[in-house]
């Protein structure tokens, strides 16, 4: 009956209010919980004040809202149209930062638009993975087995991630070639070629090393041995685990976490923003916020599996692979399981150009499932 009425809407050309109807709705209030919880832990950053964290969090996701749901309403075919001027705005984006960026840290990643300050990789992933499933969604099963037909789609990866290597952003770079990967692997690309890979990875990976920074060098081996440095490179770690050992079963409460309130844990508004949380409300309210990170990966994949389309398909899967490594990255980076490398908490971390540009996502991935039943043309497999 459900898919009748869809199919009636389509008909009918599916007008703003059968859009907005079709909208998932709990989904808005799962982004609107998440983000409850960064402005709760943004609050106990500030010392218990709205000022300077929360309150800019709080009108950042609200500008984010709108935006996500007028993108949800775009014809998911214009977006399929427009995807490789979106990949070459991207490009210019990166180009432009590579030329005229704000350095910090050591890095120059940052470009001033009006009163925010975007980080244009961020951007760049989004438009990828639109690029790829637009290259992808028309393909047959046979095109996508000649290795020439993966050229094209391979350099589109290359090129920005090496751009944002260069920034130098080893994490961000990294995290670009594995959205990649995902797509290509979605979109039936054999697994012979993923092992080759693999194993050229393994042959660069010294040669790479050895043209690192030596900062990014530093978190690798302060990775392996974190008291090597504890004054130093090893600072962050070690007090971003005691944190979370003290938060213990229940945690301190709010507003009583000692490492972050006594400024022992570092960058607490925005890397190190869930050991804070976790130092507040120990282990049970850290599980509580990874379910509902969970349920907003989940939520990305199941779009894809809905989709009665190809585009659709990969745009979800690439989407919802770019939330899952924000996650994965950040909270296996606190805890230590992998180098610290600077990438925050979406929509929970303190930070303009990271919530935006997940919104943008949020707004595509909507899209694809309110269009989940449109015509895209010829599908992969037809003839």
């Amino acid at each position: 009956m459900k898919f009748e009425r869809r199919l009636l809407l389509r008909e009918r050309g599916s007008g703003v209010f059968e859009k907005l109807w079709q909208i998932p709705w709990v989904f808005v209030l799962l982004l609107c919980a998440v983000a409850g919880v960064g402005y709760v832990a943004l609050y106990s950053a500030g010392g218990g004040s709205p000022d300077p964290y929360a309150g800019r969090h709080a009108i950042r996701f609200g500008f984010g809202l709108v935006m996500m749901l007028s993108i949800a309403l775009v014809d998911i075919r214009l977006i399929a149209r427009f995807a490789w001027v979106g990949y070459a705005m991207g490009v210019g984006l990166l180009v432009l930062v590579a030329l005229h960026g704000q350095v910090g840290k050591g890095a120059q990643r940052w470009i001033d638009v009006g009163p925010v300050q975007l980080q244009p990789s961020e951007l760049m992933k989004i438009m990828l993975v639109v690029a790829l499933a637009s290259w992808f969604h028309k393909a047959s099963w046979e095109r996508i087995g000649n290795p020439l037909f993966l050229i094209p789609p391979i350099i589109a990866v290359l090129v920005p991630a090496a751009m944002i290597f260069k920034q130098p952003n080893l994490g961000t770079a990294l995290i670009t070639l594995m959205i990649g990967g995902a797509v290509f692997f979605a979109a039936g690309v054999r697994l012979w070629k993923f092992a080759l890979v693999v194993g050229a990875v393994a042959i660069v990976a010294p040669i790479v090393y050895e043209h690192l920074h030596d900062y990014q060098r530093a978190r690798i081996t302060t990775f392996l041995d974190p008291e090597s440095d504890p004054l130093g490179a090893g600072y962050n770690i070690i007090q971003s685990k005691i944190a979370l050992g003290s938060g213990g079963f229940w945690g301190k409460g709010f507003l009583q976490g000692t490492q972050g309130h006594l400024n022992f844990l570092p960058e607490k508004q925005t890397d190190f923003i869930f050991t804070m949380l976790a130092e507040e409300f120990g282990l049970v309210g850290g599980l509580s916020v990874l379910g509902l990170l969970a349920c907003v990966i989940a939520f990305g994949f199941l779009v894809a599996l809905r989709s009665r389309h190809q585009f659709g398909r990969l745009l979800a899967v690439g989407l919802a692979t770019n939330y899952f490594l924000y996650v994965f990255v950040n909270i296996a980076m606190v805890t230590g399981s992998i180098p610290v490398g600077g990438v925050p908490l979406p929509l929970i971390s303190h930070g303009g150009s990271a919530m935006i540009t997940v919104m943008i996502g949020f707004g595509l991935l909507m899209s694809a499932h309110v269009h989940r039943d449109a015509e895209m043309g010829t599908e992969r497999g037809e003839t």
